[in-house]
């Protein structure tokens, strides 16, 4: 998977990384750009989506919108978590990660919601940056001692016009039920990450 790193600019006891997800029709570097808003102490890799939509614009599944409702290509979505699964582990050998959060934007958000859920063991916590849980993961989801030691941080607009608030707030129901740990804000923005959302995060990192 093609991806960019930027290495710890400050030494810490403990090799930590925030992998990032785009969303529909973006790219790696468009949350590369938040390396410089995030702890010095942290690996940031931006992956890039597994799916071209044109020459600099990727997926990780396609999602069609014209009902009114995201309806996803349940096949691509599958076939994008497992290959996420996969650069997780190689990045963790290459960079001898003890710790590891996956999160991102949209679509990159709900990607990181579903590896986490699904297979917890593979990240110590999960960043959803405008996203939702899909309902199509929601019955494999194991309730577990796992799922207690995920961290979860969620940021998201209540003015969001592409994934309207009560999705954050039906992922924060589902959340609290599974007994995950979790960082909940909402904010008066739209579908976007704003400089308050990266401050509450690094407090967040940080154990604040």
């Amino acid at each position: 998977m093609h991806y960019l790193v930027r290495e710890p600019k400050i030494k810490s006891s403990k090799s930590r990384a925030i992998v990032l997800l785009h969303g529909v029709g973006s790219n790696e570097q468009d949350l590369f750009n938040l390396a410089d808003h995030l702890s010095d102490e942290f690996y940031i890799i931006s992956a890039r989506g597994t799916f071209p939509l044109g020459p600099v614009r990727f997926a990780w599944y396609n999602v069609d919108f014209s009902t009114g409702k995201p309806v996803i290509d349940a096949e691509q979505e599958l076939s994008s978590r497992k290959v996420i699964s996969e650069f997780l582990a190689q990045v963790k050998q290459k960079y001898s990660l003890q710790e590891v959060y996956l999160g991102g934007f949209s679509q990159g958000a709900i990607m990181s919601y579903s590896i986490g859920l699904t297979h917890p063991k593979e990240v110590d916590g999960v960043i959803a940056f405008s996203g939702r849980i899909l309902e199509n993961i929601q019955s494999t989801i194991i309730k577990n001692e796992e799922l207690h030691r995920l961290r979860v941080f969620v940021a998201h607009g209540v003015q969001d016009g592409t994934l309207p608030i009560h999705y954050a707030r039906q992922a924060k129901a589902l959340l609290q039920n599974l007994g995950v740990p979790l960082t909940y804000h909402e904010y008066n923005m739209g579908h976007q990450i704003n400089s308050e959302v990266l401050m509450d995060l690094d407090a967040w990192l940080k154990g604040e």
